[in-house]
């Protein structure tokens, strides 16, 4: 059966709301020889910094039950590749939507970061990682606080004049919806929500943390039902469009993501079990809304 997967996210159309999350999916060409990337809704690239790093010290992985902690620390080859050399060569095989993650430790580091994703061709949307820590203000995250989180978004959108920005939030707050609203006054286009839970693991034979860096993000489809409430609570609170992302990895997640209030919903940890979920889930998602007599996919966003 023909059904109409499409939506569009500030004016940007997508064949599809699915979108591996950034950090899951390298910069899209590690699996271009797999499957046409063109199936894909959009492609969220590999968190990106001013400078070239080189991650935490490992181990930076550790298993969970229904899920995974990673602290890779924000491995990438700087801004300056990514514009030059990452989405260029992407967009030789890739149409979608491209999205831009971009992370500092610094208001001045979103400033130039963002200016530069901003001016490059092959990028549609800029997604701001605001779960860093502020080195300027004692390590303490952008996102856990409202005035720090509107002040990224007043910078970041001082220079993005072609693209659309969305703020990614961290779900390690007491009031999310606080934050989503101060990133809306502030002029964000969008928001993305939730990025990873803290999360520890000990192995108990060796009596130390897993971890090298003791605790990192936990991810996978555990978080699932947390993410959802809190998709609903923003999306309910704010305007402006939501991307849904947390423990999502099959075809009702995207549509419960979907009736919740997100508009694209992205996947993440699943792509590491499964480097095929987004291609499969998408394949499912006819049949599903075909069970549910929806027609087109955009009908069931913010239902409940």
């Amino acid at each position: 059966m023909v059904k109409d997967l499409s939506i569009e996210l500030c004016g940007i159309k997508l064949a599809n709301p699915v979108v591996p999350a950034s950090g899951t999916f390298g910069f899209g060409l590690e699996l271009a020889d797999s499957f046409n990337l063109n199936i894909l809704g959009g492609i969220s690239l590999k968190g990106t910094t001013l400078e070239p790093r080189y991650g935490n010290p490992t181990p930076r992985v550790a298993e969970c039950h229904d899920g995974m902690i990673n602290s890779v620390g924000l491995q990438n080859p700087g801004i300056d590749a990514l514009v030059s050399q990452k989405v260029p060569a992407l967009r030789k095989v890739y149409d979608g939507c491209i999205i831009a993650n971009i992370s500092g430790f610094s208001i001045d580091e979103y400033r130039t970061c963002c200016a530069k994703a901003d001016a490059c061709e092959g990028i549609d949307i800029i997604e701001v990682n605001i779960s860093c820590p502020n080195v300027h203000n004692g390590g303490m995250a952008f996102g856990t606080s409202p005035d720090a989180a509107a002040d990224v978004t007043r910078a970041v959108k001082s220079v993005c004049k072609n693209k659309p920005v969305f703020i990614k939030l961290s779900p390690n707050v007491t009031d999310i919806v606080a934050i989503a609203r101060a990133c809306e006054d502030a002029g964000a286009d969008g928001l993305t929500l939730v990025n990873t839970f803290l999360g520890m693991r000990i192995d108990i034979k060796q009596r130390k943390p897993v971890i090298a860096n003791t605790m990192g993000g936990y991810s996978g489809r555990a978080v699932f039902p947390v993410a959802l409430r809190m998709v609903y609570q923003v999306a309910h609170a704010c305007k402006i469009p939501v991307m849904g992302c947390g423990g999502v990895a099959s075809a009702e997640d995207v549509i419960e993501m979907m009736m919740a209030g997100a508009t694209a919903v992205q996947v993440g940890a699943e792509n590491l079990r499964n480097p095929f979920a987004c291609p499969e889930i998408i394949e499912a998602l006819p049949d599903k809304l075909e069970d549910l007599n929806i027609e087109s996919i955009k009908d069931i966003i913010k239902v409940v």
